[in-house]
């Protein structure tokens, strides 16, 4: 019975479909939503900006030696030693004292983005069997990886504690709890820390601060007063007498808001001066602490709210009246693929496009020279970036052996180099409860299908059924639910 259910599985499914998925997500959405994010490049030239529209992709081609740019397969980019990319246009509109000149500069060819084979993209998506085979291409080729310099190279699924959740467990001393949240804003990830001490005092941890800071002093610099404080403790008794005890102790707790900026920036620059300070201190806060709820001063609120339930949740596990958070529990992980990988890189790479682009307007500004987009765009800029790390494997954050050359010795080890999934712990140490099966991987994970020796635990397989979901837009998503009334703000 199980034979039957599993042939008519694979009938209708195809064992790469999350990577070819993953990857048509980007094409749709992800790299308009990278342009969106940063649509304005503002140079140092008055009354000059330029601001970046829809983007377009057109299907592979290469240009010939006579100027042509002609369509291309997969099967001659390998033979040629090419890359299967797509050009990219976006447009380009010049706002010039306030007043958009739509009709300036129109699309503009910014960069080449890797295709992946049978993507939505690619020729093949498109051909009948038989067109296939005419073509050169292997009809049972599943597709779902890269050709970079005739290299085939696929990108393997990284797996990563899941973002924007609480985490709560003990320390290795057994004295300390700690909530921990991955807080990840569009191209930025922080972790930020409420720990609480054996007698119930709480300190906060977050990027670019020196050292623990007191619980009392971050809600104080967030605007919360003592009475909105005690005013989100629930009817929790444990959770109560622990504020209460912060409250007592706090230096901070008399303080304006406006003292309590400038006693963090005294910590972060010390010596400055105080309007400094606390513009320090500001900058912190908003960019730097649980940056996914928000980056402006009007969330600051609502992070102080984020900030006492994650200490509430520590009060709870470190009076017993709950068990700690299993971070190898795999509803507390995902698994990113082809294009929340790729849609990372193309970020990272259109950073450096628009630094460039700003400053080849304001070179060309300073010499005086007329304006054009052949002197200010420089399409390498993207490519090159793209095209290095495809080809090292290299990654944006650091990591390692994201792509791979695809193994071809048979099919059965290019389907499973095509579901490979990596964990990001170091494989010097010994991390025996993360290379342990659990049981929650059920499903999910191949229990048996790993690498002995280092890599034992850390490079896992998806099970044979498994289907990994791409995801859906949260802000709308909770936008919906929020008008069905379903949820309320904390």
């Amino acid at each position: 019975m199980s034979n039957i259910l599993l042939e008519s599985y694979l009938e209708s499914n195809s064992l790469v479909t999350h990577q070819i998925e993953s990857y048509n997500r980007v094409l749709d959405s992800g790299i308009q939503s990278v342009i969106n994010r940063q649509n304005l490049i503002e140079p140092s030239v008055e009354g000059f900006a330029l601001k970046l529209g829809k983007v377009r992709l057109e299907k592979a081609s290469v240009i010939e030696a006579d100027g042509s740019r002609r369509p291309i397969m997969p099967n001659e980019t390998r033979l040629r030693n090419l890359t299967y990319a797509a050009p990219i246009f976006i447009e380009v509109v010049p706002i010039i004292r306030g007043i958009e000149k739509s009709a300036s500069f129109g699309e503009v060819f910014v960069g080449e983005l890797p295709i992946m084979v049978r993507s939505n993209m690619c020729y093949m998506k498109t051909l009948t069997r038989q067109q296939v085979i005419e073509n050169g291409e292997d009809a049972e080729d599943p597709g779902g990886y890269f050709i970079i310099k005739g290299v085939e190279r696929v990108l393997i699924g990284l797996e990563d504690v899941a973002a924007n959740r609480i985490i709560t467990t003990r320390k290795k001393t057994g004295d300390k709890i700690a909530s921990v949240v991955f807080s990840t804003a569009p191209g930025f990830r922080a972790r930020c820390v409420v720990t609480r001490s054996q007698n119930g005092t709480f300190t906060v941890d977050f990027p670019t601060v020196p050292k623990s800071l007191n619980f009392m002093l971050v809600l104080r610099t967030l605007g919360l007063k003592p009475s909105d404080i005690m005013g989100y403790t629930g009817d929790m008794l444990a959770f109560k007498n622990d504020l209460m005890l912060n409250l007592e102790v706090a230096e901070s707790k008399d303080l304006t808001t406006n003292e309590a900026l400038v006693e963090l920036g005294k910590l972060s620059a010390p010596g400055q001066a105080k309007e400094y300070q606390q513009k320090r201190a500001e900058t912190q806060i908003d960019n730097y602490l649980l940056p996914h709820i928000g980056e402006g001063p009007e969330d600051r609120f609502e992070k102080g709210k984020y900030l006492i339930q994650m200490a509430r949740k520590s009060t709870i596990i470190g009076n017993g009246l709950a068990k700690e958070d299993d971070k190898d529990h795999y509803g507390n992980k995902r698994v990113k693929y082809s294009g929340e990988l790729m849609e990372e890189l193309f970020a990272y790479a259109f950073r450096f496009f628009t630094k460039e682009v700003k400053y080849q307007i304001e070179r060309t500004s300073a010499r005086g020279r007329k304006l054009s987009i052949q002197s200010i765009i420089n399409p390498d800029t993207i490519t090159e970036r793209i095209a290095y790390a495809m080809g090292t494997g290299t990654w944006v954050a650091g990591q390692t052996g994201v792509s791979q050359v695809l193994d071809r010795t048979n099919l059965i080890s290019t389907y499973t180099h095509l579901r490979r999934v990596k964990s990001p712990l170091a494989k010097k140490h010994p991390h025996f409860k993360a290379r342990d099966v659990h049981g929650t991987q059920w499903g999910k994970i191949c229990p048996s299908e790993t690498p002995e020796g280092q890599e034992v635990g850390l490079t896992k397989y998806l099970a044979v059924m498994a289907k990994i979901t791409v995801g859906a837009d949260e802000a709308s998503t909770e936008q919906k639910i929020r008008e069905l009334g379903k949820i309320e703000k904390l």
